[in-house]
């Protein structure tokens, strides 16, 4: 495991996906620490570790397996099942020597089973290390060195109309909007058949009318709005007790800037003091300059309501499951991936402890993008905010893919194998 910082920024970072935009980037832990590190063209974020290599000690993955483990491999499951997903799967992950779309759906059935049918965790790892290769991330530094952050799904008051105290929207997606079908990255804007041009600022957006009729829902505060538009996903508590989940319905093409980092730079915040209750202090003081540096800001989110059953959602278009359910750079990390992750985590009073979990790629953002960067999901509401805005760690993560010569004996339930001998578990 990677050296851990205490905590000097807000975990509240953009994450453009389906349902999230999780934790503002706060400052690297050390001034080597280069997290936004690129990968040459081409090249795999991932690296098979060798017969000589040890394994990950998952003897506190395996202690710590429980109901949200099974209920999220269930929604990769069925993730994999839909139809599109096979065709979709080489375009998200063009790295076949990593894993096929049949190796990674194969990989979460033939997980699930070795996981629920060993009967102690010497077996488990038997069975696994049998069945599976073991693929380590090269990270930022192509030593396996990622930042964890954290992310949560939040909870607000709001109104479906503009009524004294709630007078600050958040919006539909527009028809203009144009998105790459595949992975939802935004194009631009389409002003005609054959032309797609960037989108306007947040501030030229916000004060030129040209999303008005769209207005989704209305909130308290410039800040709430914001918040809302950074999470990507939110809990509406409306004036009549009833309430709302909204999430991620796409995004403009503009550039992400951190308001936690613009608020240091700005000298309004010191940087050991940042946080998302010393944001809000300092709104109550100054609105006008809070709002000045959310401008910065010109990735402009928009959303759309969704079932409660399936809130919160991930870019995978599944719920998300708290402290399983990772977000990562989609462009180079397979989506569904069945992951072990070695970091720390935050108390609610601060302190770091060990977190080394198995979990599940189901996310991404658009602030994640670089393969030192992860994004775990913490949960919802009040509680999950302040282990979130506490999670910043350096760490590593590996990825499970069954061996080839495995894949056809763990279909999923909708396809048929010709025969499916039965592993050797133990």
């Amino acid at each position: 495991m990677q050296g851990c910082n205490k905590f000097i920024g807000i975990s509240i970072l953009a994450l453009a996906s389906f349902a999230f935009i999780g934790c503002e980037a706060p400052p690297a832990p050390s001034p080597t620490a280069d997290f936004a590190h690129q990968l040459a063209p081409g090249e795999c974020a991932l690296r098979k570790l060798g017969p000589g290599e040890a394994w990950p000690d998952l003897t506190n993955a395996w202690n710590s397996r429980d109901a949200n483990l099974q209920a999220a491999l269930a929604q990769d499951q069925t993730w994999f099942e839909s139809l599109s997903t096979r065709s979709r799967f080489p375009t998200m992950f063009p790295f076949p020597d990593v894993c096929t779309w049949d190796q990674a759906s194969s990989s979460v059935i033939a997980f699930r089973q070795i996981l629920n049918e060993s009967a102690d965790q010497k077996t488990f790892n038997s069975a696994l290390m049998q069945m599976f290769d073991c693929w380590q991330t090269k990270g930022w530094n192509g030593k396996g060195g990622v930042l964890f952050t954290g992310y949560f799904s939040p909870e607000f008051k709001a109104s479906l109309t503009k009524a004294p105290g709630f007078e600050f929207p958040i919006y539909k997606r527009p028809k203009d909007l144009e998105t790459e079908p595949t992975t939802g990255q935004s194009l631009g804007r389409r002003v005609s058949e054959s032309q797609v041009v960037p989108w306007p600022g947040r501030a030229e957006i916000n004060s030129s009318g040209m999303l008005k009729g769209l207005e989704l829902a209305w909130f308290p505060t410039a800040l709430d709005a914001y918040i809302v538009q950074v999470n990507g996903s939110a809990k509406l508590l409306l004036p009549d007790n009833k309430v709302m989940f909204i999430g991620y319905a796409g995004a403009t093409d503009g550039d992400y800037v951190g308001l936690g980092p613009s608020l240091v730079k700005a000298g309004a915040i010191p940087a050991n003091e940042l946080s998302l209750t010393a944001i809000r202090r300092l709104y109550e003081k100054d609105p006008t300059l809070v709002e000045k540096n959310i401008d910065l800001n010109n990735r402009f989110v928009f959303f759309k309501e969704y079932d409660g059953k399936t809130w919160p959602a991930g870019s995978l278009g599944v719920k998300v499951t708290e402290k399983v359910s990772v977000a990562t750079d989609k462009s180079v990390y397979p989506p569904g991936g069945v992951m072990f992750v070695d970091t720390q985590s935050s108390t609610y009073g601060g302190s770091k402890e060990t977190f080394q979990r198995f979990m599940l790629d189901q996310d991404t953002g658009g602030a994640i993008r670089a393969p030192g960067r992860a994004d775990i999901f913490m949960g919802i509401g009040p509680s999950a905010e302040i282990l979130a805005g506490h999670q910043y760690c350096e760490g590593t993560l590996y990825y499970f893919f069954l061996k080839p010569e495995y894949v056809s004996q763990y279909p999923l339930p909708a396809r048929k194998a010709a025969a499916k001998p039965k592993a050797k578990v133990g």
